[in-house]
């Protein structure tokens, strides 16, 4: 433990290495889309609108979606360390293409690219170390970790925002570009210093893993073969059927939904069919497989922050002060910074409730995620019926829904992470990292397409939207603090402090 006590020494490095790295990832991403669609004379692309957010809808899935191969990479070869390592660097490599491309759309694409290979190398990867620094019984001190672990994220945001947003618009595309290649150099240096001093021994290459015997082998082979096969079945007889169209951007978003609902239920059926797991991990892995399904609901929802609320916020809600409006993107700066205030005071929570031999069930906690979630939803149902009218409502209620879908998001995010790191076997648990990291970007491509299965641009619309993510919440939040109970004594023998095992230790 650290000087200051409560987290591994350890902690603190990482926090910084995934502060920096956020910075680089929010910071490249606050100015994407006004690059792509700004004037070639100007340094832009010169892009559609539509065209652009497609480009980012693609970007941003992507990245989650190469968290399963980053993850798989790690287990198999390299180890966390060496795989956060060439992760940064591709990172950095892919920042610097950004701020040289200019007008050249190949040399962007390139550096997207790259871009979401190092993430997807890099941040299954950190959070696995992360559970690496905590013993697998500690389950109050590696949420307590994960959240502090969470608020680097946050805090990594609002920088990144604030500096490469404002270099990109201010001074010219590629110094928000470039600011974010810096500071992506800073993590991995600070990572690198780390490695030989608070990391030493974390995030080693794999031991060679044997199946018992050559039935096993093969049987692995076959099944890994058949998802395989199926799984380009079903994107092809999806795309020659029509179902899925490719000519617009929400047929796009579709597209990466069925491709991440294929991914997912293939890499689960993967390692729990031919992992050669004991009963008990098979078990485990069924706990896993509901919460990733409640967190891409709860993401759903959640993500909502960058479309039906900031149409909200930029429409229907009263944004002056005096002789100045305040910017409706700025509202969603709320969420980080409530993150950085509320963090210490969970994750004291978290160790309280240990201290006192509270057990706490990591299905309640998402439970309430998804409740409290909804409830923010619910708060807007009033404000969007008046605005309906053609009024302008108060700030407050978005500042309301902001600070309890904070709350809830502090319940589910850095718990999820926790959980993941903690019950997910041994030798598969960077990828299990990346199947977490799935979740949430299929949670935001639902988020895009429950917008636009709603006609925003319309006040009169939203009441019955806010609605209707408030009762989607509600049900499954309520479903799953019901089965709570049940559940853990069927899969985790009724406690979620886990029996000293050699794939636990």
């Amino acid at each position: 433990m650290t000087a200051i006590g409560k987290y591994p020494s350890g902690l603190t490095s990482l926090f910084l290495v995934e502060m920096w790295e956020r910075f680089s990832y929010y910071g490249m991403r606050a100015i994407l889309v006004l690059y792509l669609i700004d004037a070639i004379a100007n340094g832009g692309l010169g892009l559609a609108t539509s065209e652009a957010v497609a480009i980012y809808g693609i970007y941003t899935a992507a990245v989650y979606i190469l968290a399963l191969p980053g993850g798989w990479i790690s287990d198999r070869f390299w180890g966390a360390r060496r795989a956060i390592i060439v992760g940064a660097v591709i990172i950095i490599i892919g920042h610097v293409l950004l701020a040289i491309a200019g007008s050249n759309e190949m040399t962007f694409m390139l550096g997207l690219a790259s871009i979401a290979v190092g993430t997807g190398l890099l941040k299954p990867n950190i959070s696995s170390m992360v559970g690496e620094l905590y013993d697998s019984d500690d389950i109050g001190g590696r949420d307590a970790g994960f959240s502090f672990f969470y608020m680097g994220i946050n805090v990594g945001a609002i920088l990144g925002g604030f500096v490469a947003g404002y270099l990109g618009e201010t001074w010219g595309w590629h110094w928000g570009f470039g600011a974010a290649a810096v500071a992506m150099f800073a993590g991995l240096v600070n990572f690198i210093y780390a490695g030989q001093r608070a990391l030493r021994g974390k995030g080693e290459p794999p031991k060679p893993h044997h199946h018992p015997n050559a039935d096993t082998a093969r049987s692995d082979h076959l099944i890994s073969g058949i998802l395989v096969v199926a799984a380009i079945a079903v994107m092809a007889a999806l795309t020659f059927t029509g179902w899925i169209n490719l000519r617009s951007a929400e047929g796009i978003a579709e597209a990466m939904g069925v491709l991440i609902v294929t991914v997912a239920i293939g890499f689960f059926l993967n390692i729990y069919a031919a992992g050669d797991l004991t009963a008990e991990e098979k078990r485990r892995m069924i706990v896993l497989a509901i919460l990733f399904v409640a967190a891409a609901i709860f993401w759903s929802r959640f993500e909502q922050a960058g479309s039906s609320l900031s149409i909200f916020a930029a429409e229907m809600t009263d944004r002056q002060f005096g002789s100045f409006e305040v910017p409706a993107s700025w509202f969603q700066n709320l969420n980080p910074a409530f993150i950085i205030l509320l963090t210490p005071v969970i994750a004291s929570f978290w160790i309280f409730a240990q201290n006192r031999k509270w057990e706490i069930s990591v299905f309640v906690k998402f439970g309430l995620a998804l409740i409290l979630v909804g409830l923010g939803f619910l708060l807007l149902v009033p404000a969007a019926q008046i605005a309906s009218t053609g009024g302008k409502v108060s700030f407050l209620f978005l500042f309301g829904t902001f600070l309890i879908h904070t709350l809830a998001e502090l319940l589910l995010s850095p718990v999820g992470l926790s959980t993941f790191s903690r019950l997910a076997p041994k030798r598969f648990v960077s990828q299990m990292m990346g199947f977490w990291f799935l979740a949430a970007s299929l949670g935001s491509l639902m988020a895009g397409l429950l917008a636009t299965g709603m006609d925003t641009s319309s006040p009169a619309s939203m009441p019955d939207l806010f609605s209707r993510l408030f009762w989607g919440s509600l049900f499954p939040g309520v479903a799953l603090i019901l089965i709570a109970r049940p559940l853990t004594r069927w899969a985790l023998g009724g406690s979620e402090h886990l029996k000293p095992t050699p794939e636990t230790d």
